[in-house]
């Protein structure tokens, strides 16, 4: 059985970090580099002159560039090519730039010292599982950042109903989700299969009427279901 191989596009205008990035990336077989730019307007560009089935299916792109940045790059790119993915992958970790990434469309969010294996990890996770990887830092700051504009809503009726049609291994783990694990992560904490983690968290995304982790971890924290 042949695996197609996923299609990635690397945006960086530090030509010496995306070549680096580049070929740690070559050595995992299942990833096909098909693109790469120095900034935002350059991907729009390339990408423009390539046929639907030569596009990238994931795009890792940085935040701060010239010409055009990672985050007004995201906004274009996902008007255009909606069904494309991106994955910010930058040094930056303060809430302003992961407000705007996140409300421009990014889909995951990594620093770039992450380990390449990581990266490789959360691409997957975006096109296999609709996740929405983030390093842990930084899942930590976007749920503060839920969690203070939670203060400032109302708790939904029926959202908050939802507590009591999850089993207690479900609030088990969408309380590992909380806290930024992934798969893996939860599955050695509850000792249980990443398979057995992927039924569960989509019967809870069932539940909750949800599609991602990010509007699961929404939920729960407008809830207040976890401190």
């Amino acid at each position: 059985m042949v695996i197609s191989k996923i299609k990635i596009a690397i945006v960086d205008d530090k030509k010496l970090l995306r070549e680096a990035l580049v070929s740690n990336i070559a050595n995992y077989k299942e990833i096909d580099i098909v693109l790469q730019a120095s900034d935002g307007m350059g991907l729009l560009n390339d990408l423009a002159g390539l046929n639907v089935q030569d596009r990238p299916q994931v795009v890792l792109m940085d935040i701060e560039m010239p010409v055009m940045n990672g985050i007004e790059a995201v906004m274009i790119a996902k008007d255009r090519y909606p069904e494309m993915r991106f994955l910010m992958l930058t040094v930056f970790d303060n809430d302003d730039k992961l407000f705007e990434a996140i409300k421009a469309g990014a889909d995951g969010y990594l620093l770039k010292d992450e380990k390449v294996s990581n990266i490789v990890k959360a691409i997957a996770e975006i096109v296999h599982e609709g996740g929405v990887p983030m390093s842990p830092r930084i899942a930590r700051k976007a749920l503060g950042l839920l969690r203070a504009k939670a203060e400032t809503i109302e708790p939904a009726t029926p959202a908050a109903e939802h507590e009591h049609l999850l089993s207690t291994r479900e609030m088990e783990i969408l309380n590992r989700i909380v806290d930024g694990l992934n798969y893996q992560e939860i599955g050695e904490r509850l000792f249980i299969s990443p398979h057995t983690v992927r039924k569960h968290i989509a019967n809870i995304y069932e539940k909750l009427h949800v599609s991602n982790k990010a509007s699961a971890i929404k939920v729960a924290t407008q809830n207040k279901w976890f401190n």
